[in-house]
């Protein structure tokens, strides 16, 4: 691996890290997609009645084509249900893109699809139990889908929390095959962000009733489209432009509008022209290397994303054989500025990062700074340098590149290197007695990165609301919210603890969260040391801690440590809890297996932990 003499010292001296580290796992799995690519499609390996089951519902057309096998087959893979709003315009999606690829001299078909849920629908439900799981169900779809091996690319359509990370990783395990990923697009921005935050506090302090609180959420979320907030969703819309498997430009387009079709015929295009028919065969497995991953990272920290992609992209780069490790996200962050203030790191939302200059401008600013591998193999057909431009629709409605702006269009959303927010990307690691856990400090103010209160343990979000409204909070504390871990109960988002958290803080009492769960993009000003492994229900040392024990979060120091005795601490077994009502109802029981299995936080809380790439 040859590191560009432009690129920060750090970036690269991570990258090489990386590199070094994953050396065996990745020369295995590059073999291993190098074996399985063929310049002959592998359709035409497989006997006649295979064939024939593969193209005979097609049209007379794709029949033919097929049958010659004269030109790329593309697979369409497709998270669309019209119950979540960013995936509802998937629904025509398809049409576009048949009618590009014979545009191309190939067919595309729709290989299968995947699940796709909402983490707003099911947050602080039983559902939400599911939720992190369904991201390796994602990717176990995606290989059945494509398992037919009549392909010569694929193209996917997913743009939600867990839907993107599953679909990478179902994508790199063919990764001899080229792939495109298709957003649909945000939301037009409804109520502000500020407004919807405010009702909420009002309803939890019990100030407004649920009619005003369901009233400002409609407003919210209102129409077809990705919520608008810089949560999970559209942290992996700015990571696949980053990584370059998006277009450039192409993640913040709004949906059913002409640009965002065009778009998705270019990338259908796109797929097309970089399979082994063409001369600029592009396979996923090959261009996601470590270079792609650490560009992912440095803007996961310059955005202030989501901290749900310190579990996605390490198991995102597990499948494409590299180990990415907590601390390359932390000494990254040390020298990547935060170029962006979007909810609920400030009061914008995607819409409006979009108009201030978008990724375009995050890429150039990043790039000029040396803080990204520009010569990153992306699908556009160019280097991640070239995603400087945006696309337009020119006089005849063709679709066009120019290059994106050079200057960002409001300062209080979007900046550069030379002004940022602030000089961190403000993701740390913290390590001490209780073990290791991540905290965003983006959106906390800088006099709470150190917290330091006695314990106040509870066993779900629910016990720790029951006491809120009980009145038994009115203190200095942290609250320890344990056995929310993957093994546990799957790791859930905690989202039900952030209203009576925040209330406590604005009271003026010292307050953090320390959990094993986790809270994703949408975590805010409450100091929180998320992802705590090793979890409770395995032991782990977050299940020693007892009523009142003082605690110290120091996010500067990058500590999390429990101020008792040492020889008390030692001496103390952890406790044990019943979660069986937690793993029946809901689908729950299905998915014991993968409680069974499941690996660490720090390892992706993954089922395919420890399976070789």
């Amino acid at each position: 691996m040859t590191i560009e003499a432009t690129i920060n010292a750090r970036i690269g001296d991570v990258t090489e890290r990386v590199a070094r580290r994953s050396h065996d796992q990745r020369r295995r799995y590059l073999d291993r997609i190098e074996q399985a690519a063929s310049a002959k499609p592998q359709r035409q390996k497989l006997g006649c009645a295979n064939q024939a089951h593969g193209f005979a519902a097609c049209g007379a057309e794709d029949k033919v084509m097929l049958r010659a096998g004269d030109g790329a087959n593309l697979a369409i893979v497709t998270a669309y249900n019209d119950m979540l709003s960013a995936h509802q315009p998937y629904e025509h999606f398809p049409e576009l893109i048949r009618a590009a690829a014979r545009a191309a001299g190939g067919t595309a078909q729709v290989a299968g699809g995947v699940p796709a849920m909402c983490d707003g629908i099911t947050q602080g439900e039983a559902g939400m139990e599911l939720s992190l799981f369904s991201r390796d169900v994602i990717a176990l779809s995606t290989a059945v889908a494509l398992s037919h091996q009549t392909f010569d690319a694929a193209v996917y359509l997913g743009i939600c929390d867990k839907i993107v990370p599953g679909l990478v990783i179902g994508a790199l395990s063919f990764g001899h095959l080229p792939a495109v990923f298709i957003p649909s697009g945000p939301m037009t921005s409804g109520v502000p962000n500020s407004e919807k935050a405010k009702v909420r506090q009002l309803f939890a302090e019990g100030k407004v009733d649920r009619a005003a609180l369901l009233d400002i959420e409609a407003k919210s979320y209102h129409g077809v489209g990705t919520c608008t907030f810089y949560g999970t969703a559209n942290t992996n819309q700015m990571l696949m432009e980053i990584m370059g498997l998006h277009l450039p430009g192409s993640s913040f387009v709004t949906p059913n509008t002409p640009l965002r079709q065009a778009l998705t015929r270019a990338a259908a295009e796109r797929a097309m022209a970089i399979t082994t028919f063409g001369n600029d065969y592009t396979p996923i497995g090959r261009m996601l290397d470590e270079r792609a991953f650490i560009n992912g990272i440095v803007g996961l920290n310059a955005t202030g994303g989501s901290t749900n992609h310190t579990l996605h992209l390490v198991a995102m780069a597990a499948a494409a054989g590299l180990t990415l490790d907590w601390q390359d996200f932390a000494d990254l962050a040390e020298v990547t500025p935060l170029l962006t203030r979007i909810y609920p790191n400030g009061t914008a939302d995607v819409n409006h990062f979009h108009a201030a200059g978008g990724m375009g401008f995050l890429i150039r600013e990043l790039i000029g700074a040396g803080l990204l591998h520009k010569n990153a193999t992306t699908v556009f057909g160019q280097s991640l340098g070239s995603y400087v431009q945006e696309p337009w629709l020119d006089a005849d409605g063709a679709l066009a590149w120019r290059d994106g702006a050079a200057k960002t269009g409001d300062e209080t959303i979007l900046r550069g290197v030379d002004k940022p927010f602030q000089p961190t990307g403000g993701l740390r690691v913290l390590n001490g007695d209780l073990g290791r856990a991540v905290i965003k400090t983006s959106a906390v103010a800088a006099e709470r990165h150190v917290i330091e209160a006695p314990a106040r343990i509870f066993h779900s979000q629910e016990a720790l609301q029951t006491a809120f409204k009980a009145g038994e909070l009115e203190q200095d504390f942290i609250a320890v919210v344990r056995f929310q871990g993957p093994k546990a109960i799957g790791m859930p988002e905690l989202h039900k603890l952030m209203p009576p958290l925040g209330i406590l803080q604005d009271r003026g009492f010292k307050v953090a969260l320390v959990t094993d769960g986790r809270l994703s993009g949408a975590s805010g000003k409450v100091p929180s040391a998320i992802h705590v492994t090793p979890e409770a229900a395995e032991g782990g040392p977050i299940a020693k801690v007892r009523e009142g024990d003082l605690i110290r979060l120091d996010a500067v120091a990058g500590t999390l440590t429990v101020l008792i005795d040492p020889a008390e601490w030692a001496a103390r077994t952890p406790v044990t809890e019943d979660l069986s009502s937690s793993h029946y109802g809901i689908g729950r029981e299905l998915f014991s297996t993968f409680r069974a299995s499941v690996g660490a936080a720090d390892a992706g809380a993954s089922i395919f932990s420890g399976v070789p790439a």
